[in-house]
C-alpha cells in the first residue's frame, strides 16, 4: 500500500477539477476559486512538483455566455457551448498563472488521439516537452468536434490516461466531497470516509454514486480513472477541491481525502496504451478456459479458446475480449481479420491453414500485443 508520506516527494502530478468546482449556474465560472487552486498549484511548482492540469467547465462557460440555464441535449448544441465556453476558461487560467510568472498551454484531446500509436505516441511527446519548458499543459477533452462515438465519456478518464503517457507518480481528483465513502453519505448517515484502499478492490465501484446535473462524472468513474492510473504505477487520491488548502495539505502528507494505492506491478508503456483503449473495433467472445488461461498464466489467444466473433475488422486492428457474460477481459492487436477469425473459431491452431489456405500466426493475438483490462 502507497503511505501518505509519498506525497511529500512525488515529483509529478496529474490534477483534475470537476464542473461542480469551478462554475456555478448563474455566473458561469468562480474565478475565485479558480484563483484559489491556481495559487496551490503554483505553490506545489516552487516545492519542486510539475503539474498536468485537466479541467472541466467549458461546457457551463459557453452556457452562461450563451444564457442557457439548462444543459443541451443536442450534441451540436453542446460542441457549440464548449467551443465558446473554452475560450473563456483557458483566460481564466492563464490570467491566474501569470500572477506567478507561470507560461500555461491549452492542450484538447480526443479519444481518436489516443486510440492511434501514433498520435498517442506525438501528445506524450508534446505533453512531457511542455512539462520540460516548465510549462503547465492544460488539459480538456475537445467536445466542439467530439461526438458519443468518439468521447472519451469525462475527464477522470482523461485524466487517468494522461497519468499513464506521461508515467506520473500522482492523480489527484478534486470533486465537492470529502472522498469515496462506505456508502452514499446522501442517503446514509452511518456512512464513513474510506481514508485509504487499493485501486483494484472491486468493492469500491459498489460505493460510487452518479454524476451532477452539469457534470459528467460521479465517484463511479473515479474509481475507474484509479484502476486505469494504476497501470502506470500511479496513486490516487479523491478530495474535497472547495478547501483552499487541499493540495498543500496532501503534499504535506496530511490525511486528505482517500488515498488509492495502484496495488499490482505496472505496466510496459505498450501495454499501457492497449488497456487504455476505450473501445474496440471488434469483439472476440472467450470460453472459460480461454479467460483462465489469459487471466492467470499470462497466455497468448488461440482461436480454439474463442466462441463467437462480433464486429467488422481487419488485421492489426484493436480489439476488445469480453467474457462469455460480456464482461471485458482484455484488449489485443487481433491477428486476422473478422471474416477469417469467424472461420477458425473453436479450432487447434494446427488446422488454420488448411481453412485459411495460407500459413498464418498461431495465435489469434500474442500475448505481447495484449493488455488485461479485467
Amino acid at each position: 500500500m502507497v503511505e501518505r508520506e509519498t506525497l511529500t516527494k512525488a515529483t509529478r502530478w496529474v490534477v483534475k477539477v470537476g464542473t461542480s468546482l469551478l462554475t456555478d449556474t448563474r455566473s458561469g465560472l468562480n474565478k475565485t476559486a479558480i484563483a484559489a487552486l491556481v495559487a496551490q498549484m503554483a505553490a506545489l511548482k516552487q516545492q519542486g512538483v510539475e503539474i498536468l492540469l485537466v479541467s472541466s467547465g467549458a461546457i457551463v462557460e459557453g452556457m452562461q455566455r450563451m444564457g442557457w440555464q439548462r444543459r443541451p441535449g443536442k450534441i451540436e448544441q453542446l460542441q457549440a457551448a464548449a467551443a465558446i465556453g473554452q475560450m473563456g476558461l483557458v483566460q481564466c487560467y492563464e490570467s491566474a498563472f501569470e500572477r506567478f510568472d507561470m507560461v500555461t498551454a491549452q492542450v484538447l484531446l480526443t479519444h481518436a488521439d489516443l486510440a492511434n500509436r501514433e498520435r498517442y505516441l506525438n501528445v506524450r511527446n508534446a505533453l512531457r516537452t511542455l512539462l520540460s519548458l516548465e510549462v503547465i499543459p492544460i488539459i480538456n477533452e475537445n467536445d466542439a468536434v467530439v461526438n458519443d462515438e468518439i468521447r472519451f465519456g469525462d475527464n477522470d478518464t482523461i485524466a487517468a490516461l494522461v497519468a499513464n503517457l506521461t508515467e506520473a507518480e500522482v492523480l489527484v481528483l478534486l470533486t465537492d466531497c470529502e472522498g469515496l465513502y462506505s456508502r452514499d453519505p446522501k442517503e446514509h448517515r452511518d456512512a464513513v470516509l474510506i481514508a485509504s484502499g487499493r485501486a483494484d478492490d472491486p468493492d469500491l465501484l459498489r460505493n460510487s454514486g452518479a454524476a451532477g446535473a452539469f457534470g459528467r462524472g460521479g465517484m463511479r468513474t473515479k474509481v475507474q480513472a484509479a484502476q486505469k492510473a494504476a497501470r502506470s504505477g500511479a496513486a490516487t487520491v479523491i478530495a474535497d477541491g472547495r478547501d483552499p488548502q487541499t493540495l498543500l495539505r496532501m503534499r504535506a502528507g496530511a490525511a486528505v481525502g482517500t488515498l488509492l494505492s495502484p496495488g499490482g506491478g505496472r505496466l510496459a508503456a505498450r501495454k499501457q496504451w492497449l488497456a487504455g483503449q476505450l473501445r474496440g473495433r471488434g469483439q472476440l467472445v472467450l470460453d472459460d478456459g480461454a479467460v483462465r488461461v489469459l487471466q492467470e498464466f499470462g497466455k497468448s489467444l488461440l482461436p480454439v479458446g474463442v466462441t463467437a466473433v462480433k464486429g467488422d475488422f481487419k488485421r492489426g486492428d484493436i480489439i476488445t475480449c469480453v467474457n462469455r457474460h460480456g464482461r471485458e477481459v482484455a484488449h489485443g492487436l487481433v491477428n486476422y481479420s473478422a471474416e477469417e477469425s469467424a472461420r477458425i473459431v473453436g479450432k487447434p491452431s494446427h488446422q488454420i491453414a488448411a481453412i485459411l489456405g495460407y500459413h498464418g500466426e498461431h495465435e489469434l493475438i500474442h500475448r505481447d500485443n495484449m493488455a488485461l483490462t479485467g
